[in-house]
């Protein structure tokens, strides 16, 4: 078994957005050179989550919809109080999503359904610069 680490730095606008990865992890894949295993992709930091979704306009559209309505930005929140940074909800959003994926590969590629994309949510409030962690083994 053979390990591999990369870095994706992706510069996000703000809650709310969707940004598709799919292809920088791929490419990590690739340049690792490796047949079979598994990849797991990690966002640093607490206010932003990744999944998989098919990355169309209207699923984009419908995941950021569902998220206003289940963790409201209006809504007080007690992190707020504590720090002024009106981004409780950001954090909640990220908690209930996730921070990690694992994606199995074989023959060199990820074995992503044919509509499933990688995509990292930003739910910040201010633009920010992800580093998402791209971690393959496998031989």
């Amino acid at each position: 078994m053979k390990t591999v680490r990369r870095c994706i730095q992706i510069k996000t606008k703000g809650n709310p957005q969707v940004v598709d990865i799919t292809e920088e992890v791929r490419t990590v894949l690739v340049n690792t050179k490796l047949s079979e295993g598994v990849v797991t992709v990690f966002v640093v930091g607490s206010t932003a989550a990744l999944t998989t979704i098919e990355y169309e306009p209207g699923a984009v559209k419908d995941l950021q919809e569902f998220y206003d309505k289940l963790i409201p930005r209006s809504k007080e929140y007690h992190h707020d109080a504590t720090w002024g940074d009106a981004n409780g909800f950001s954090h909640l959003r990220a908690a209930l999503q996730g921070p990690s994926l694992a994606v199995p590969f074989e023959q060199g590629k990820l074995s992503l359904g044919t509509w499933q994309q990688i995509i990292l949510a930003e739910f910040d409030t201010r633009p920010r610069e992800r580093t998402v962690i791209v971690q393959v083994i496998g031989e």
